[in-house]
């Protein structure tokens, strides 16, 4: 009788499980998140859908961020949307033209009641992704800022202080020289992503604009001005230190030969992203390593300014019913919360979001030294109109445009004018083309 009442029970529990598990409102979301990243992303989520008993989010990965966003606007097209995606900081201008398809962050959180403070996100982070009356479009997920990582092994072979990293490109040029002379190295630095850390964070950094009305925040109508003399002086100095030896070139796109020079310590210094940095603590096993800000030039009134995110943020796209709405506010709620967000930025390099999770990590900033280095330059100064962030349509397509025209520098078929007067020229003209599809 007891076995029958014990296996009466257990059939019981498992009905009751699974209808609540069928009660529950299911969203999907798709993100571009692979490996290591893909499945923290995943034990986050089992952390929501354990938290509550109302909704159930189904992530997938859809390939690379192009690859999920291209995903989602054929999706939306057949109407077969998810609720939540995951889009790159460079799409912001072409999902913010997608007029009916989005729900602004914003709207959502107001009409589901939600807690929700926008001011409680830092706004170095939150104001790439605000309209201009400061609205948030999109919710901040994984945010990260350029760096510079050093080899301390390297600064100490060529009797430099190997707690001092170069601040100033001045002493970058100096440093590097010193290494390279000193034979503890055969090339001072390499960077990835000439578009996004030489160029558009550059830009940033010394508060110099990268186009007309607020870089393209202020509407369709923008255009680029990244041919300004900082810009030329630095591209300048960068095909000439190409010719010298003391930099070497990583590449387009992401730069992927520069990590590779770096960790075999045949240059001494990187400019990448700091949410490499666990994956640049995992290679240099045979130096330690160094953390310090991006290089600035002293005589640009200014310098340092703050700098600019990459990464990506989550988008609601309409057309779904409302009870996925509602889940989505929740989640939204739950990611920003100080812990998850702490959580995920500790395990994976990209910033904190919010001024509570920042705090909350402070023991581990503690216990990680230059893992804070990012934070502290993306909130240096309050970001103006020439540092909050840049929004162009088809901006995918001009960072290619940047990465052809550096070549052509690079190769000597250019000079640093030229090649900045023509991504001007070739990409406005990529712009004035999106304005032409989207008024």
């Amino acid at each position: 009788m007891t076995r029958l009442m014990t296996a009466s029970a257990l059939a019981l529990i498992a009905s009751l499980s699974a209808a609540q598990a069928q009660s529950k409102t299911d969203l999907q979301w798709w993100h571009a998140m692979g490996g290591e990243l893909g499945a923290k992303l995943e034990e986050i989520v089992k952390g929501f859908n354990d938290s509550q008993d109302e909704y159930n989010v189904i992530p997938s990965y859809k390939g690379t961020y192009p690859e999920t966003m291209t995903a989602a606007i054929a999706a939306f097209r057949a109407k077969e949307q998810p609720a939540i995606v995951q889009v790159f900081e460079v799409g912001t201008g072409t999902m913010m033209a997608a007029q009916g398809a989005i729900i602004p962050v914003y709207q959502l959180m107001q009409d589901q009641g939600t807690n929700f403070d926008p001011n409680a996100f830092l706004p170095s982070v939150v104001g790439y992704y605000t309209d201009t009356d400061g609205n948030m479009l999109s919710m901040p997920f994984n945010s990260s800022t350029p760096i510079l990582y050093y080899n301390k092994t390297v600064f100490e072979k060529a009797g430099l202080d190997p707690n001092t990293p170069p601040k100033t490109w001045a002493e970058m040029e100096e440093f590097s020289k010193k290494i390279m002379e000193s034979g503890a190295a055969s090339c001072g630095f390499t960077t990835g992503w000439v578009s996004w850390i030489q160029t558009e964070n550059f830009s940033a950094w010394h508060n110099a604009p990268i186009g007309t009305e607020q870089n393209g925040f202020g509407g369709l109508g923008a255009r680029l001005t990244l041919n300004g003399p900082a810009q030329v002086q630095h591209w300048g100095n960068l095909k000439r230190w190409a010719d010298e030896g003391i930099f070497k070139y990583g590449g387009p796109v992401g730069g992927d030969n520069a990590p590779p020079m770096f960790y075999s310590q045949e240059c001494a210094m990187i400019m990448n992203s700091s949410a490499s940095r666990a994956g640049v603590l995992a290679n240099a096993k045979d130096f330690e390593l160094g953390f310090g800000m991006l290089p600035y030039y002293d005589d640009i009134e200014g310098a340092p300014q703050n700098s600019i995110i990459g990464g990506a943020t989550l988008w609601v796209l309409s057309g779904r019913p409302d009870a996925e709405y509602a889940g989505a506010a929740k989640f939204f709620e739950y990611l920003s919360s100080p812990e998850v967000q702490a959580d995920w930025a500790s395990f994976s390099g990209y910033l904190p979001i919010t001024q509570a999770a920042g705090e909350q990590m402070a023991g581990f900033f503690g216990e990680n030294p230059g893992a804070d280095t990012g934070l502290r330059q993306i909130t240096l100064n309050t970001p103006t109109e020439n540092s909050k962030g840049l929004r162009f349509g088809n901006y995918v397509q001009i960072r290619g445009i940047i990465d052809e025209e550096f070549e052509q520098l690079l190769a000597g078929s250019k000079d640093a004018q030229g090649a900045l007067d023509s991504v001007v020229e070739r990409g406005n003209k990529l712009i004035e083309e999106f304005q032409a599809q989207n008024q």
